[in-house]
């Protein structure tokens, strides 16, 4: 069997903008708090604005660890390069393509906090990969005020009529509070490390 490696770093999807609701900021806030309470590092797409900017900012107040990953043409328009000098680590891309690969490569799981189109197609592609077996790392909707039900509903309207066609391997988390979400992924990481944790977690799913 594999051994799998605790969970040490949480990349977080979200976007560039704060959205209508005040809830999403205060979600970003106190999920970037729990990644750094629990000290583990952030990695995300590197903006400084909006949801992204305030996970961000909160995982480094509160004595954390950044991953910035960024590619070159977005760097003016989703930070400013004084504010990404802030950042512990940041890693500038040629691309979208190497900025997701990277990405992917430095998480140990994956948690989409509410954003645009942007976001919507890195956790999808996530997915995809888990689909494909490509990797068994949790996957989290923070489905802040409801924002990911009507996703959610695709999701299982597609299932239903056939075309997810190994469900078992998608089985994306929806957690509604921000503060649950860190120890439910180590829940998780402990149940994929522990046969018999895993029948029990997936009986939970």
């Amino acid at each position: 069997m594999t051994e799998i490696a605790p969970v040490r770093s949480i990349c977080v999807y979200c976007g560039s903008r704060p959205g209508h609701d005040p809830a999403y900021i205060e979600a970003a806030q106190a999920l970037g708090r729990a990644i750094a309470g629990h000290g583990l590092r952030l990695v995300y797409g590197g903006g400084t604005k909006g949801i992204m900017g305030a996970v961000a900012q909160s995982v480094l107040s509160a004595g954390g660890q950044v991953t910035g990953i960024i590619p070159e043409f977005l760097v003016d328009m989703e930070a400013t390069r004084q504010s990404l000098g802030k950042l512990d680590e940041l890693i500038i891309t040629p691309d979208m393509h190497t900025r997701k690969h990277k990405m992917f490569e430095r998480a140990d799981a994956f948690v989409t906090l509410p954003g645009g189109i942007g976001t919507l197609e890195e956790i999808v592609e996530i997915m995809t990969w888990a689909q494909l077996g490509r990797h068994q790392k949790p996957m989290v909707f923070a489905n802040v005020n409801g924002f990911w039900a009507p996703m959610l509903e695709l999701i299982s309207h597609m299932g239903e009529q056939g075309f997810v066609h190994t469900a078992h391997l998608v089985q994306p988390l929806v957690i509604d509070r921000a503060e649950d979400i860190v120890p439910t992924i180590i829940e998780k990481w402990d149940a994929l490390d522990n046969p018999a944790g895993n029948a029990q977690m997936i009986a939970k799913l």
